[in-house]
């Protein structure tokens, strides 16, 4: 089967509160979710899987599939995170687009997993959404205990234990990302949340719309976006303390901040139009530098290393989507995966996220519309 637009999370008790969190609604994306909150235990599966290399413009391109992946279209292997051992998280979708967790490791092996408890529906399941240094993994796993299925949070260790938790009384908790600290955010209910090492749990809202935090660094600095009483979107920074200051590019329609390194630099998109979309990069300092991949194009960064070297995808209408690496001096290398075709809108090669070493994760689709993993490792 196709999913039929974007991945759309619903966030919060019903769902009349629906925000996009993992992309832009322009953007296509596998999986549409809905959300809820409760339960565990553990399922897992380890394989080595044949790799395709072929070189991508100064980098080499490994495509993988994760073992159980279904081959229709919308189904398939979605990578999500990289860290800074080459290790890469994300989920996929089996024969019957049910939804599970897997773990890539260097050597190219992969451990699929399931946390316990979770909803085998159609588009639901667990979903792995980042791996830290130390090899941990957060993400959200709609759990089928309850008279009603809904997303709880969790984190599996190095060894494979998992833990689940909720961000408050509410439904609907959404963990984004996990810093080298095992410190989590996310989205729950309408507004954010932060979840120290030790599993305490506090929640925080910069509006009284919609907070949704997108990336943690190494020094639990938060970034993100919100939305005002008028529905634009702006973006936010956290500190460690708890501090939030917010920031726009300039005279915008909105502004998505998604990434943040350990010095503190963001990277996003923002809209100057209801069609244009533009990427950008925000010092410590808060300067802003805009920027496009391509020529009459819109440009959408996803991830940004502490080399400051940032990762994304870019379009024309109609197109087929390629993905980009931008380094620090803003030169721009295009990445195309072997065998990535567009059979549907939004098809083509769409990275996720970036390491310190250079070496980047995402996925494609081919001409059947089924998806796959890939990671690129840059020329030395």
């Amino acid at each position: 089967m196709k999913w039929a637009s974007d991945r759309v999370r619903h966030i919060g008790e019903s769902e009349d509160t629906m925000l996009l969190v993992n992309s832009p609604r322009t953007w296509r994306r596998p999986g549409i979710l809905t959300l809820s909150a409760a339960m565990v235990l553990f399922v897992m599966v380890t394989i080595t899987v044949q790799t395709i290399a072929q070189k991508s413009r100064g980098g080499r391109v490994i495509t993988f599939d994760a073992p159980g992946a279904g081959r229709e279209s919308g189904q398939g292997t979605v990578p999500r995170s990289i860290n800074a051992n080459g290790e890469i998280t994300g989920e996929l979708y089996d024969q019957y687009a049910a939804v599970h967790g897997f773990l890539r490791s260097a050597d190219g092996s992969i451990k699929t997993f399931d946390v316990p408890g979770a909803s085998k529906g159609e588009g639901q399941g667990t979903f792995s959404e980042s791996i830290n240094s130390r090899g941990e993994i957060a993400g959200f796993y709609y759990d089928a205990s309850g008279p009603e299925v809904h997303t709880r949070g969790f984190v599996r260790d190095v060894s494979g234990s998992i833990k689940t938790f909720d961000g408050g009384p509410k439904f609907g908790t959404i963990p984004i990302g996990i810093d080298a600290r095992g410190e989590i955010t996310g989205a729950y209910s309408s507004g954010g949340f932060f979840r120290t090492a030790y599993g305490a749990v506090r929640v925080f809202a910069v509006s009284k719309s919609v907070t949704v935090p997108k990336g943690i660094n190494a020094r639990g600095e938060i970034t993100g976006w919100y939305q005002d009483g008028n529905s634009v979107t702006h973006g936010f920074v956290r500190s460690a303390k708890g501090v939030i200051n917010t920031f726009d590019v300039g005279q915008q329609l909105s502004t998505t901040p998604v990434s943040i390194n350990s010095a503190g630099e963001i990277a996003g998109y923002y809209t100057i139009s209801t069609s244009a979309i533009h990427g950008f990069v925000r010092a410590a300092d808060g300067s802003i530098t805009p920027f496009d991949a391509g020529t009459d194009s819109s440009t959408i960064p996803y991830g940004i290393n502490v080399k400051g070297e940032i990762t994304g995808a870019y379009y024309q209408a109609n197109s087929l989507v390629h993905g980009f690496v931008r380094d620090r001096r803003g030169n721009i290398t295009t990445i195309d995966a072997p065998k990535a075709a567009m059979r549907f809108s939004g098809d083509g090669t769409t990275p996720q996220a970036i390491n310190s070493n250079g070496e980047i994760t995402g996925w494609y689709s081919d001409a059947n519309g089924v998806y796959h993993g890939f990671v690129r490792v840059p020329a030395k």
